[in-house]
């Protein structure tokens, strides 16, 4: 094959094969007359290289004379593409992109690169006998220099280039103990192999033995992008990243075929105290950093934030070498030593949440002191905090169920929060009635305790209905299997992404399905529960009524019981933010009977109430609840 001066293209046998100076001259890429094989920097036509007419366009014409390829270094253009037989490939705009979307090189076409290549069949690799040699090809060391490499830097870490095919290839050797043990190749335009019976292992291994702190990065070019900013305590992976982060547990370690050279090479890790995980910022080397992290341990991991490509634009520079081209040596530097603590989920420090405590000092939250129960004399005791969870209890009988509807109705009117209900005991139509009363301050019947007030009108009735439809929804079990406490928190949580439901009311316990394991006591089945219940309330900003009756009352005397006469567990009274008992006075010699207390007797937060009785009247009429005077 003759290479042919005057078509600027090669010639077999008298057939010429297609050009490439003619797509350069369509895409206005404008070059003088260099053979095949030669690197050249030229003005981009895409950006005109910026105010500066900075000549940033990396052209390489490939040894074949009729492919080509180019990257525009320039950070606000990035303009790339290639040729082969004569076509174009896409042009795209990063110039940092992989192989398969940079130049849209299929798997296949990379094969056919290297299909000729003899890939050596021993472990025994010497420089000799993978026959490589120093860097002296001009276009490596154009390539090199451009990429702000310099050849102290390769030389140091056995880089180096081997003629394949009459193709020039970049040789990065993988030692150890200095041992050449792989090697990986690839040309200019990105294409990459290794040596078939190679060990796998990191790339500049030897680097980071001993070391207590160590980097890890997601290509060689990274590896050496980090020595030239100080940094030899640099590894780089050998085979990229995953596309995602995988959700399955990790495998056996003789099945973590991805992250072998990990396992390979464990005792390097061992002994460091902190690893900075420099991966890409794109969403593949971000999936990497994950992984890595969950083998090599989340505690000990640190992170970087890549700067950006200029104060114009929000897109990041993509690794360690385009920051080094960037913007030089020292801001390297400062994004490693700006590396963070990798996120462990669950552990944090209170700088993550110093916005929210400042907004509670300064009371922007809202609701930081609580919301009103909407009596005054109760609201001295007990507020309604989002977040919480409130124990009800009471004898039977005792008002517990319709003073919650009563506090639920008095929230929405106040402050609009729509509720969940969970509430075994009550007839669906006997829940609205309850609701609907309490709500238009109307008998939902004729009374029949001699009051006047009329009963709510058929258009009242639709209103109300209206109301309860917007503002309330059910949990119900439509057959004879009791709930259990996941089905009914699961409903919820769905109530609170559909509807923004703020409060959830589980009225009574006993109504649920409470089967557990034959070694489990129910001392601590009710403190699983009940943790479940509050980590619910806490996750969803939800605040949680849980209604529980107390035990059968010896000998009772008709006075309140205590949160600790509840059935079951004292886990009621000690995990609960909040604990309430409802008292009906029974007995008119002893006061009004229409006279409701409601003894507040545990409340955790200080700021938002106290230990102390509150007095309400009750309109058994209306169902509503006031604020009682003690003459």
């Amino acid at each position: 094959m003759l290479y042919d001066s005057e078509s600027d293209g090669y010639r077999s046998g008298g057939d010429l094969f297609p050009p490439v100076r003619k797509v350069l001259e369509e895409l206005n890429i404008i070059r003088t007359s260099h053979l095949p094989g030669q690197y050249s920097k030229l003005l981009c036509p895409q950006c005109q290289g910026g105010s500066t007419r900075e000549r940033s366009l990396s052209l390489y014409i490939g040894e074949d004379g009729v492919s080509a390829t180019w990257i525009c270094h320039r950070a606000k253009c990035g303009w790339s593409g290639g040729t082969r037989d004569g076509k174009l490939y896409p042009a795209l705009k990063n110039a940092t992109s992989n192989v398969e979307t940079m130049y849209a090189i299929s798997n296949v076409e990379v094969a056919d690169v290297i299909s000729n290549v003899e890939v050596l069949a021993q472990k025994d690799f010497t420089v000799e006998n993978m026959q490589l040699e120093q860097i002296s090809a001009e276009h490596l060391r154009c390539y090199f220099t451009s990429r702000q490499i310099s050849g102290a830097t390769l030389q140091r870490n056995g880089v180096m280039q081997t003629t394949r095919n009459n193709k020039i290839f970049i040789a990065f050797t993988y030692r150890r103990n200095g041992k050449i043990v792989n090697c990986k190749y690839r040309d200019v335009e990105k294409r990459f192999f290794q040596e078939k019976h190679g060990e796998k292992i990191p790339y500049g291994l030897d680097d980071i033995k001993e070391a207590r702190d160590i980097i890890i990065v997601e290509g060689e070019m990274d590896k050496l992008a980090m020595e030239e900013a100080g940094y030899r305590n640099c590894i780089s992976v050998p085979d990229g990243a995953p596309p995602k982060v995988s959700t399955k547990e990790l495998p056996p370690v003789e099945q973590d075929k991805k992250y072998q050279y990990l396992w390979n090479s464990k005792e390097y890790f061992e002994q460091a105290n902190r690893i900075i995980l420099a991966t890409d910022a794109d969403t593949a080397g971000q999936a990497l950093a994950e992984e890595l992290a969950r083998r090599l341990g989340r505690e000990r991991c640190w992170r970087v934030t890549w700067p950006r490509r200029s104060e114009t634009t929000k897109e990041l520079c993509k690794d360690a070498n385009e920051v080094l081209i960037y913007f030089g040596q020292q801001a390297l530097k400062e994004v490693i030593e700006g590396a963070e603590l990798y996120p462990i989920q669950g552990l944090f420090r209170f700088s993550r949440f110093y916005d929210v405590i400042d907004a509670y000092y300064n009371r922007q939250l809202g609701t930081e002191l609580g919301v009103s129960t909407g009596w005054v004399g109760l609201d001295e005791l007990y507020r309604v905090i989002p977040g919480e969870l409130t124990l009800v209890t009471g004898v039977p009988n005792s008002g517990k169920s319709e003073w919650i509807d009563a506090l639920l109705c008095n929230l929405n009117h106040a402050e609009g929060w729509p509720f969940v209900l969970c509430s075994m005991e009550n007839k669906v139509q006997e829940h609205a009635r309850k609701l609907l009363e309490k709500h238009i301050k109307k008998p939902f019947f004729h009374a029949k305790y001699g009051d006047t007030i009329p009963r709510l009108s058929a258009n009242e009735l639709e209103q109300g209905k209206q109301w309860l439809n917007e503002n309330f929804f059910l949990i119900r079990c439509e057959n004879e299997e009791l709930p259990s406490i996941k089905w009914v928190l699961d409903l919820a949580k769905a109530a609170v992404f559909r509807h923004g439901v703020r409060g959830l009311v589980i009225d009574p316990y006993n109504e649920l399905d409470h089967q557990r394991p034959s070694n489990q006591t129910e001392t601590e089945y009710v403190s699983q529960m009940l943790t479940k219940v509050k980590r619910f309330a806490q996750h969803h900003d939800c605040h949680v009524w849980f209604v529980a009756h107390p035990r059968q009352l010896q000998n009772w005397s008709g006075g309140a019981p205590s949160l600790y006469d509840i059935s079951g567990s004292a886990h009621f009274i000690n995990k609960c933010d909040n604990g309430i008992v409802v008292h009906r006075n029974r007995d008119p010699s002893a006061g009004p009977l229409d006279e409701v207390q409601i003894l507040v007797r545990k409340v955790r937060n200080k700021i938002a109430g106290n230990i102390g009785d509150a007095y309400l009247s009750y309109n058994r009429a209306t169902g509503e609840y006031a604020d009682h005077l003690i003459m």
